[in-house]
């Protein structure tokens, strides 16, 4: 990412945390940024999870009641 595609903004951090980062000079930016981009990864996970759970079932239920398709392929 580039500078020019940031914006920024304001944080409130436990102060015990904060004091610790900067004594290790963690770049606090790059960390939120890091950790905010995690948090967006599972939070789109879990969305796509609750959409798609009637599907989920079903798809289970099929393969629980016939099997997979290529079973009698497998070599292990």
């Amino acid at each position: 990412m580039n500078a020019q595609s940031r914006k920024p903004t304001n944080l409130s951090l436990d102060t015990t945390l904060l004091a610790e980062a900067r004594a290790l000079k963690v770049n606090l930016s790059r960390a939120a940024e890091e950790g905010v981009r995690i948090a967006v990864t599972v939070a789109k996970a879990e969305r796509w999870k609750a959409e798609n759970a009637a599907a989920l079932r079903s798809s289970n239920a099929y393969v629980d009641k016939h099997g997979l398709t290529l079973d009698g392929f497998r070599q292990f």
